[in-house]
């Protein structure tokens, strides 16, 4: 187990199941059937699809599930779940575990926010999975958290008890930005008067790099040569901009813009958990601009917070590379669930 997770004794010494799980996004979304026995398990079936390809939740699990029969349901849903409900963030869905299992001749199904799956899948994870870019010299048994920016801006943590970890969900994406330089002030006037209230999730995401992308071509004026407008006019603009960061400076100031707002926050993050045991960073974006990143850059930027750099320079910080994490911590937490 990477990190000890806590879960209930009890339901790991049941017998056999099987767990529909799913990592539900504004974008994308992951669904695998898990067979668990104990804390064993193998993955039977598994596919990637378009959320926007379904009307609603119960027709993509339908169509993946056919015939077949499992013991429960556990999905991540990007957005804030309320008593079995939630408005995914970053699309039109709403879902509701009870109107769920209702479709599946009511079987158990458990909604949780699709963060809080992620730090479920610490535990899964194995040494391969996460990238290390700094280990503290003496560590310190305590909280974690956990950042990833992908099409919203995901937070979580977990608290530690002394033994194991207990995972919470968060929305902190949603807290408002804070500039701290001339040109971070005229980003935020320049979004507030797009969007109005300018969060962290409005520069540090996907559509957060468009944002940025546009402001400096658009307020700042700097260069677009043709041949890059060309290439960043189809649908994934995000990934077009962070693939060019090698060959335009536009680019790559939209990179390091982008990267020093998530060493910011993340930095913010872990002094309000107080998160000693360190920093996970997930999401979909990170692991795929690795050789983009300068690490003796980024972890300035999350050390530069005055009277606390102290404690922020013995944080842990490290990435995670595995992008089923999310997947595996719903299987993970509904196969945890007594039913």
């Amino acid at each position: 187990m990477y990190v000890p997770i806590y879960v209930n004794k009890s339901a790991n010494q049941k017998g056999l199941r099987t767990v529909l799980a799913g990592d539900i996004g504004g974008t994308k979304s992951n669904l695998a059937i898990f067979e668990f026995h104990g804390e064993q398990f193998r993955v039977l079936k598994e596919v990637r699809l378009k959320t926007n390809d379904y009307d609603d939740a119960q027709g993509m699990l339908s169509s993946f599930l056919a015939d077949e029969k499992v013991d429960l349901v556990s999905l991540g849903v990007a957005g804030p779940v309320t008593d079995g409900r939630v408005d995914i963030t970053n699309q039109s869905w709403g879902m509701s575990s009870k109107d769920i299992s209702s479709a599946f001749d009511g079987v158990p199904v458990f909604l949780i926010n699709d963060l809080e799956a992620t730090s479920y899948g610490l535990a899964l994870l194995e040494p391969e999975d996460v990238l290390t870019i700094y280990e503290s010299r003496k560590p310190v048994h305590g909280n974690i958290a956990l950042i990833a920016p992908g099409t919203g801006l995901g937070e979580s943590g977990l608290y530690f008890d002394g033994t194991s970890y207990h995972p919470f969900a968060s929305e902190g994406g949603h807290c408002g930005f804070a500039p701290r330089t001339q040109q971070d002030s005229e980003l935020f006037f320049y979004l507030r008067a797009k969007l109005g209230h300018v969060s962290w999730e409005r520069v540090i995401s996907g559509k957060g790099i468009e944002l940025i992308f546009d402001f400096l071509s658009t307020i700042k004026k700097r260069e677009v040569p043709a041949l890059l407008r060309e290439s960043i006019s189809g649908e994934n603009k995000a990934k077009a901009i962070t693939s060019q960061a090698a060959f335009y400076a536009i680019c790559r100031e939209t990179v390091e813009t982008f990267l020093r707002y998530l060493a910011i926050e993340a930095s913010n993050l872990v002094l309000k958990f107080k998160a000693t045991s360190g920093i996970f960073i997930g999401g979909g974006i990170i692991p795929k601009i690795l050789t983009t990143i300068d690490f003796d850059i980024f972890l300035e930027n999350f050390r530069d917070c005055g009277r606390m750099r102290s404690l922020l320079e013995d944080v842990p910080v490290k990435i995670i590379l595995n992008e089923r994490t999310a997947l595996l911590g719903a299987a993970y937490y509904g196969a945890s669930q007594s039913l």
